[in-house]
This record gives C-alpha cells, sequence and structure tokens, in this order.
C-alpha cells in the first residue's frame, strides 16, 4: 500500500510553496482557485520544480490535463471532478489519484475509481468554506479506514492540538489549511507540523517514485 507522510498541508499559490518547503515537507497539495488557465499552467509548472528540489511529494488539486502535461505524479479530485475526468487517461500517465469523500454514496463512487488515497471530511468543523456535509467526527474515521485499502487522509478544521487524535483513530495523514494559512508564523507552524506526526512518519516509509 501506498504511504502517505502524516502531514499534508494544501497551498493555494507557488509563493506558498517556496516560503515552505524548505522548512522539511514531503508531501504537499497546490489546490488553486479562480485564476485563468494560463496562470494555473504556470503555477503547476513551478511546483513540480519546486517540489523536486525540494524531495517533496506534489499533489495537484482537479487541473489533471495540465497535471499530466506538467510531469506531476499525483492528482487530487472532488466529486464533481472525478465525473469529469478522465480516469485511463490519468492513469496511461502514471499519476497516482486521490479522491474526497463527504459520504457513504461518495466513498462507493471513490473505490470504483481504484484511488491511491481517499480523503475524507470535514472531521471538524471548518469556517474556510461552506459544507452541505456535517463534520464527520473521529469515529467515522474508524469506519472508512475499514472499508479502504488504500491510505486515508482526513481534512477539515484540523489543528495541531487535534492532529495526534485524528491519526490515532486511523487517519494515514492530516490535511491542513487554515492552521498555517492563519498563523503568524507559517514557517515555524509548519515544523510544529512535522514535529508533531514525527511518531506516525518514523511508522512510514517514503513515497513510491515514478
Amino acid at each position: 500500500m501506498l504511504k502517505l507522510d502524516p502531514f499534508y498541508p494544501i497551498v493555494p499559490d507557488t509563493a506558498w510553496l517556496a516560503r515552505l518547503l524548505p522548512h522539511g515537507i514531503r508531501l504537499v497539495q497546490l489546490r488553486i482557485k479562480d485564476r485563468p488557465d494560463s496562470d494555473i499552467r504556470a503555477e503547476i509548472d513551478k511546483a513540480v520544480s519546486l517540489c523536486a528540489a525540494h524531495d517533496c511529494e506534489l499533489v495537484v488539486n482537479d487541473y489533471w490535463r495540465m497535471a499530466i502535461d506538467a510531469g506531476a505524479g499525483f492528482v487530487h479530485l472532488g466529486q464533481e471532478d472525478l465525473a469529469a475526468a478522465d480516469l485511463s487517461a490519468i492513469r496511461a500517465a502514471k499519476l497516482k489519484i486521490g479522491i474526497s469523500t463527504h459520504s457513504f454514496a461518495e466513498l462507493d463512487r471513490a473505490l470504483a475509481a481504484r484511488p491511491d488515497y481517499v480523503a475524507l471530511g470535514p472531521i471538524y468543523a471548518t469556517t474556510l468554506k461552506a459544507m452541505p456535509f456535517p463534520p464527520q467526527g473521529l469515529p467515522r474515521i474508524a469506519e472508512w479506514r475499514e472499508r479502504l485499502n488504500c491510505p486515508l487522509v482526513a481534512i477539515g478544521g484540523i489543528t495541531l492540538d487535534r492532529a495526534p487524535l485524528v491519526l490515532a483513530a486511523g487517519a494515514d495523514s492530516v490535511a491542513v489549511i487554515t492552521d498555517i494559512m492563519i498563523s503568524q508564523h507559517p514557517e515555524a507552524r509548519v515544523e510544529n507540523w512535522i514535529a508533531a506526526t514525527a511518531p506516525w512518519r518514523d511508522l512510514s516509509t517514503d513515497l513510491p517514485q515514478g
């Protein structure tokens, strides 16, 4: 089974990547919203180069065609993205696939696509965006874990203090956005996260390449 780093930050652009990658991140998602295609393509190309230079696995959110063109190793698809994506083309390009889920029905759809990881959220209430689904809570993590033969990523309202509870409940990795973005010292916060997730990292191996 694929091994994911237990700390999985999500950033909105390559400026954040350049700022945070030197502090030891090993897995990161680039989630770009509401920008022209030309900007997105340039950002993905730059992100691939930055992550390669820092030995970090890059996950591109949504833009699977551009991810293929840029030579990325991973793409993350939401449920709407999943319905529209050409999974055969993604697989042919040897990209790994992560899929978001928020309900049992969505989990069934995700599993039918044979994902390399499944994300579950929101675990806790989140202020990042309006969510049509209530917080899943820690027990749901264990339910998802029992049905998966791939890594489970937990997302939504997870803070540094909550992370050990989420990982102990069965998540393999914790996706983090707000806790870093709102920090007065994001670089130090990243280092705190890396330290806090170290016990789970020691149990894992490096992500396979290629």
